[in-house]
């Protein structure tokens, strides 16, 4: 970040000597002991980040500077502050390399700005921290090691932030039925009910599937035995309907029910419409 660091084993002789700001050396001392717990899902996580970063920064790199910088954002997140991924030109990178970072920025900062704090703050947290330090080790450009396991952190949490971040599919509910309805004491499927026919057949196909549950009902005018029989003899006619229409038999299961299942609860003896019907569904 335009400006000279301290590496290596003259670290602690840089400190003494102004190389690191004593602002930088406090920030360091206040990060060891601290943590995000009532910040955002997504800040505790940056926090965790940038707290990985500065321990690394100052204890195994004598970084101070840069130890410094990743500690105030830590301090940031756990503030429940917005912490942004760096800024580009504040740093003193290779020209070569600051297409992909740029690029790789605008990727990272297009899932924040969505839904991505809030739906997925750990592989998004993760992302930024990798990120930035990808950013910093670039800058220095003299450990390959280094910049390589940043960047590829990088990619492999932006993979995971964007899979977490898709939909996911709404699980399908019990399928709707066709019904078909029927006219008082009758077996015959009408031009209404043999265009519900049509769309289930039609649907069917659509959606690749080939089979069906046929189950015939019936109102509660005549003894329950009758409407038994009844209730069969209809869902059969619509059996006969689909096989018509090109469907194996083999994948059309019948059942009847009888006046046991009404549609719409009457007392014993009264004719409801809604009753008489066979209901077709695709599985």
């Amino acid at each position: 970040m335009f400006r000279m660091k301290v590496v290596g084993a003259f670290a602690a002789l840089g400190v003494l000597t102004g190389c690191a700001s004593l602002s930088d050396i406090n920030n360091v001392d206040a990060v060891r002991g601290m943590d995000a717990a009532g910040g955002t899902p997504f800040n505790q996580a940056l926090f965790a980040e940038y707290k990985e970063l500065t321990l690394f920064e100052a204890d195994q790199m004598y970084d101070w500077p840069d130890a410094g910088l990743f500690a105030r954002k830590a301090m940031a997140a756990a503030n429940n502050d917005v912490v942004l991924p760096e800024e580009l030109g504040n740093w003193d990178l290779p020209d070569e390399h600051v297409g992909e970072l740029t690029e790789a920025r605008g990727r990272l900062l297009a899932a924040l700005e969505a839904t991505a704090r809030v739906q997925a703050p750990i592989e998004a947290a993760h992302a930024q921290g990798r990120f930035d330090c990808w950013v910093e080790q670039q800058e220095e450009n003299h450990q390959p090691d280094h910049i390589a396991a940043c960047r590829e952190g990088f990619y492999a949490a932006m993979e995971a932030l964007e899979a977490a971040m898709q939909p996911t599919p709404t699980p399908m509910g019990a399928p709707e039925p066709y019904i078909v309805f029927f006219a008082f004491d009758s077996a015959e499927i009408d031009s209404s009910g043999m265009g519900i026919v049509d769309d289930a057949v039609a649907a069917a196909q659509r959606m690749g599937i080939i089979d069906f549950s046929v189950t015939g009902h019936a109102d509660r005018a005549g003894s329950e035995a009758y409407n038994l029989a009844l209730s069969l003899r209809r869902a059969n006619a619509v059996r006969d309907a689909l096989v018509a229409r090109g469907i194996l038999s083999q994948n059309i299961s019948v059942a009847g029910r009888g006046e046991a299942e009404p549609a719409v609860p009457t007392p014993d003896g009264v004719r409801e419409p809604a009753n008489r019907r066979v209901e077709i569904i695709i599985q």
